[in-house]
């Protein structure tokens, strides 16, 4: 006779059980199995509150589907009444498209994503400083190139999937405004459009964002700095490849150091993103006028007549972590855990890696195994931001905007030295895409 005990969470200490003595007869063991049964309180998994999940970004949305492929009910809270427009680029790294394949999502942005083989290294428009080449990385991955994509176009497709999945309750205009944690789960109040509400969970996951409510109400601490610029974003369709760029570009300068990119837009010629430092202290009204946009644009390459610019904002960046990401019945990931600044497109993946990474910790839990790999997924995210997403994206913008020209020219000089070497160059393209870094981190126990 079998009994799956995995199918039960205690609802208090078990009573010891009595093993029997070698040589008892399988009657007797079941006997004792049935009597322990008898004495113990037990929560079936279909009488037990789902997992609540605070935010329906690129994060929020990837929890919820992983989770919901295992047999985990959730609620799904969004602050905003439809999934935002997110004009912020989205490259995902080869690891990424790895662990999305297997809910469906990698083949459906295929579609229309851009592949983007090579990455260049810029000093000015004419001066092609270093190129990789991801396809060296064809050995160990079935995605050796980035994908480019909208994060608004990433999270309709999530959204759709998880409907199709079902079992997932989806509440938009319900921005979370706090919680209180008890034993065995947590209690999450909302306002909404019909006013305050709460929902019951077994556990919360703050995915809601840098400013969402879920790590405020933790008051757990958030680690790090803002970078002291503003950073101004312009689109173009202007094909800047005509010219030799690749679709994903750093370029290098004391004060015109910046990251150009192409997206796939609603199709053909696609857009080419700019984004630059600017002085925090002027206004947004004069950063984004036509002539000022035009100006950079001309400054990163000189063309006759305008720049036809569909889209421009400002935004800051900042450097921070939480303390931890696992307290009490409550779990942080993504921009609620972590923000970093943009160079090397490490924010979006990190987010999606943490989800993949805490969904499955959490579902052995809900299916029986230990609290403790709450706490490793704590220990091993932390550690994959800390000594990866926060170092490589701080070094990229320190090696950009050097002012030091022996310095900028020692900087440069390794790059061409490592882009030369196919041995060094499949390195630094290991540790760029993502693939070394969560490799380390996962053999954190």
């Amino acid at each position: 006779m079998g009994v799956n005990f995995q199918c039960f969470m205690f609802a208090a200490s078990p009573p010891s059980l009595t093993l029997p003595h070698k040589g008892e007869g399988t009657g007797r063991v079941c006997d004792n199995v049935l009597a322990l049964l008898s004495k113990v309180s037990f929560v079936p998994m279909s009488e037990r509150n789902p997992v609540i999940i605070a935010g329906a970004g690129p994060t929020g949305l990837m929890c919820a589907l992983a989770l919901r492929a295992q047999d985990i009910p959730v609620v799904l809270l969004e602050a905003e009444p439809d999934l935002t427009h997110d004009l912020r680029a989205g490259s995902f790294h080869p690891p990424t498209l790895e662990m999305m394949a297997r809910y469906g999502i990698t083949a459906k942005i295929q579609e229309t994503g851009l592949k983007v083989r090579h990455w260049q290294i810029r000093n000015k428009p004419d001066d092609l400083i270093a190129q990789f080449d991801l396809n060296l990385l064809a050995d160990v991955t079935p995605y050796p190139y980035r994908l480019h994509l909208e994060q608004h176009r990433l999270t309709p497709i999530q959204l759709d999937l998880l409907r199709a999945e079902g079992g997932a309750e989806i509440h938009f205009g319900h921005a979370v405004t706090g919680f209180t944690q008890e034993a065995g789960g947590v209690t999450v109040t909302t306002e909404g459009p019909n006013g305050a509400r709460e929902f019951k969970g077994s556990w919360l996951i703050g995915a809601d964002g840098g400013r969402g409510a879920v790590r405020k109400v933790l008051d757990v601490e958030f680690e790090g700095f803002t970078w002291p610029e503003l950073f101004v974003v312009a689109s173009t369709p202007y094909d800047f490849a005509r010219h030799g760029f690749a679709q994903n570009c750093y370029i290098v300068d004391p004060v015109e150091w910046g990251a150009l990119f192409k997206l796939p837009d609603e199709g053909p010629p696609g857009l080419w993103r700019l984004a630059y430092p600017v002085d925090p202290d002027e206004s947004d009204e004069a950063l984004l006028t036509p002539e000022r946009v035009e100006e950079a644009l001309q400054r990163l390459f000189e063309k006759p007549g305008t720049y036809d610019i569909r889209y421009k904002s400002t935004y800051r960046v900042h450097q921070r972590v939480a303390g931890a990401f696992h307290l009490g019945r409550v779990l942080l990931a993504g921009d609620a855990a972590h923000l970093n600044n943009p160079l090397g497109g490490f924010g979006l993946n990190s987010g999606i890696h943490d989800a993949i990474n805490l969904s499955d910790k959490l579902a052995r839990h809900w299916h029986g195994e230990s609290e403790e790999l709450l706490d490793l997924y704590s220990r091993q995210r932390r550690a994959a931001t800390v000594e990866q997403v926060q170092a490589m994206s701080i070094r990229n913008k320190q090696i950009m905007e050097e002012r030091d020209p022996a310095v900028q020219r020692a900087h440069l000089q390794e790059m061409v030295a490592v882009a030369n070497d196919p041995a060094r160059a499949r390195q630094h393209l290991l540790n760029t895409s993502m693939i070394s870094g969560l490799k380390r981190a996962n053999e954190i126990t």
